[in-house]
């Protein structure tokens, strides 16, 4: 279960096969048309959902992308791609200010005011 949440390195090469596999799934989805065929766009989403989480971790974003995808006519929006976008941006804000934190910083960074 640990591994499921796990946060893997946001890798340039992570980083692109991410967005890779949302184009697709959002490319593909709007290929199949407003109506899809039986199953086939829950298939894609499911494929969608575990390929992104493998790429860049999990995030609670991605379960509302996951449902959105499930009513017709929201599937014609890029969702995966506009998710894995916020995704991405979430987690270098979050690593950027981990490394800017008071407790990562040398002494002799710390100006006295």
């Amino acid at each position: 279960m640990n591994k499921l949440f796990r946060k893997p390195a946001l890798t340039s090469r992570r980083i692109r096969f991410a967005y890779i596999a949302a184009i697709l799934a959002d490319g593909i989805q709007l290929a199949l048309g407003p109506f899809g065929w039986a199953f086939a766009d829950e298939l894609i989403d499911v494929i969608a959902m575990i390929l992104t989480t493998r790429l860049i971790g999990f995030h609670p974003l991605l379960l509302p992308t996951f449902i959105a995808e499930l009513v017709p006519i929201v599937d014609f929006l890029p969702t995966w791609t506009g998710c894995v976008a916020v995704v991405i941006a979430i987690r270098r804000k979050r690593e950027r200010d981990s490394m800017a934190s008071p407790e990562n910083l040398d002494r002799a960074d710390v100006i006295d005011v």
